[in-house]
């Protein structure tokens, strides 16, 4: 496995600079942010580290040889936006964008795009599937015409107010898992598995490991805290981040060792990619730093 880092943390940086930090710190490869140039809805989002509308023939040569000088590989372009929303005119410009990002992904000789199918979120799942058959097939279709494989996250983008009742991913377990890849059944349409979102749904992590092993295209290092007393306080139907707080790998509830096993059991040998949303870690850029200095440094012992 290769060991990167989602480049969305480093949002003040220039693509140069998220790749001279990668290569500092002995990272092997980055998940690229590649957000449409325009006003971020939520945190981590709206963050443009390669600019899918500006790219030209010498921008694309100038990625890839700088990628090569310094020996550090796109593990993915990331783009996690809600295609399925009720708002059509956001919808629409959010699937034309992952089909650009399709078509430069090829050009980039980057092989995957991560992120989200996103959801209506005041909709039943057997409502969203209908409307995901309907918007996805023909972005799968085309990610097959460039083979490009398309990895959808399981988190289910439901934290507080904005995002209740349901949510705005709809790919967040094993059984929806199972559903999606019946509609629409392609080796191009998998996931990029991250253990922490089950954590908070109190969900095995390791087990659908196993089952979905040759949908796993692209893996997330993310923790999670879940906070019992907070939990014991509000439940499970209250807005998540009551009662737990996405951490540091290492400083939460996920067992990696257990984790990174599991893994190497299916025979994962792709990219895997920390995820960084401690807020405990964000007062400054050398706290990000410090961030990223800290996860690598734990990850390691698994990921060599």
């Amino acid at each position: 496995m290769k060991l990167g880092f989602i480049s969305s943390i480093l949002d003040t940086s220039s693509f140069e600079d998220v790749i001279d930090t990668a290569a500092k710190l002995g990272y092997e490869c980055v998940e690229v942010a590649c957000w449409p140039k325009e006003k971020a809805a939520r945190r981590y989002a709206g963050i443009t580290h390669i600019d899918i509308e500006a790219l030209t023939e010498s921008k694309i040569a100038s990625i890839r040889q700088y990628c090569h000088t310094k020996n550090v590989t796109i593990s993915a372009l990331a783009y996690y936006p809600n295609t399925l929303t009720a708002d059509l005119d956001q919808r629409r410009k959010a699937v034309d964008h992952l089909k650009a990002m399709i078509a430069a992904a090829q050009k980039l000789n980057v092989s995957t795009i991560t992120t989200f199918i996103g959801r209506i979120q005041t909709r039943t799942v057997e409502e969203n599937l209908e409307v995901f058959q309907e918007v996805w097939t023909p972005i799968i279709r085309l990610a097959e015409k460039y083979k490009v494989r398309i990895a959808i996250e399981n988190c289910p983008m439901l934290f507080g107010p904005d995002q209740w009742p349901g949510g705005q991913n709809l790919m967040t377990t094993p059984a929806i898992w199972r559903r999606a890849f019946d509609l629409i059944p392609s080796d191009y349409f998998g996931l990029n598995y991250d253990p922490s979102h089950f954590v908070w749904q109190q969900m095995d992590y390791i087990r659908p490991l196993y089952e979905f092993r040759e949908k796993i295209f692209h893996v997330h290092y993310k923790d999670i805290k879940v906070y019992p007393e907070k939990l014991r306080d509000v439940g499970t139907m209250a807005y998540p981040l009551d009662y737990m707080s996405p951490k540091l790998p290492g400083l939460g509830d996920v067992d990696w060792g257990k984790y990174v096993s599991a893994l190497t059991d299916i025979g994962y040998n792709g990219y895997s990619c920390i995820e960084i949303e401690d807020k405990a870690f964000e007062d400054s850029q050398e706290r990000v730093l410090d961030a990223l200095r800290l996860s690598y440094r734990y990850i390691r012992q698994f990921v060599i």
